[in-house]
């Protein structure tokens, strides 16, 4: 990859003085699907809010490039209207402002162009239609009594609307039974359809990953990227766990 779309150098991060992630290095082109693997605590969560700009997270060294800009220089909203999304763990309940609203704003910010109201609900109704999610839930308060798994149908519903150039997906599948998961799947795997999009999966549970292609496996512990390799990867993690990526890391 002479000019990937994320090019990810050495990169340091803190949180509260303690440093978390140990001189990454990521590499993600333009219509692939990377999985970034590793036990709780290993720093995966940690990578997603950083590269979004969540003040929270410091930088200390290293660069990030995304589609050639250096992305550090940017705030977290220009971040996301350059074409960065991050689907969040727990994403947050917001009184006051429906789910279609806030997704049409969130469109408007991402293009720089009105959104047509007639087109928009028919796309909406399109891609609910997708994740099996009643059209209703577009005209309520964002995630306001959601359940778990209707949080997780709704960020993947902001996915397929925005079209982000690349969309980091943070634990998507935790919590969520197997039906749900199936659904969700079901909207990455219309994702990944764009063939100008690129995802990179933030998991240890490999249920999301059954029904996706995968290009590149990547496994994370105590901050560092101790391992890579293609979708057999993920297999053997399944088979064997972490334990002799544990020993890498702490060498």
């Amino acid at each position: 990859m002479s000019n990937p779309l994320l090019k990810v150098r050495q990169l340091t991060v803190n949180v509260e003085d303690k440093e978390i992630l140990h001189q990454v290095d990521l590499d993600i082109a333009t219509g692939e699907t990377h999985v970034l693997m590793g036990p709780n605590g290993a720093g995966k969560s940690t990578l997603g809010y950083a590269l979004m700009g969540n003040p929270r997270y410091d930088v200390t060294g290293g660069s990030v490039l995304f589609d050639g800009a250096d992305l550090l220089d940017l705030s977290a909203d220009q971040r996301a209207k350059s074409g960065l999304f991050l689907s969040f763990q727990n994403p947050l309940e917001v009184p006051g402002i429906t789910l279609g609203n806030f997704i049409r704003n969130a469109v408007e910010q991402r293009t720089g162009e009105r959104v047509r109201l007639w087109n928009f609900r028919k796309q909406l109704e399109k891609e609910c239609e997708i994740l099996d999610m009643d059209p209703s839930y577009v005209d309520r308060d964002l995630n306001v009594g959601f359940s778990g798994g209707e949080k997780k149908k709704a960020e993947i519903l902001q996915l397929l609307m925005l079209k982000p150039k690349l969309a980091i997906l943070d634990e998507t599948d935790s919590g969520l039974d197997v039906d749900a998961v199936r659904t969700v799947s079901k909207g990455v795997e219309e994702y990944q359809k764009q063939e100008d999009g690129a995802l990179l999966i933030i998991t240890h549970n490999t249920g999301i990953l059954s029904s996706l292609k995968v290009d590149h496996t990547h496994v994370l512990v105590n901050g560092q990227v101790v391992g890579g390799g293609d979708a057999s990867l993920v297999d053997e993690i399944n088979r064997d766990g972490y334990e002799k990526y544990e020993a890498k890391a702490a060498k």
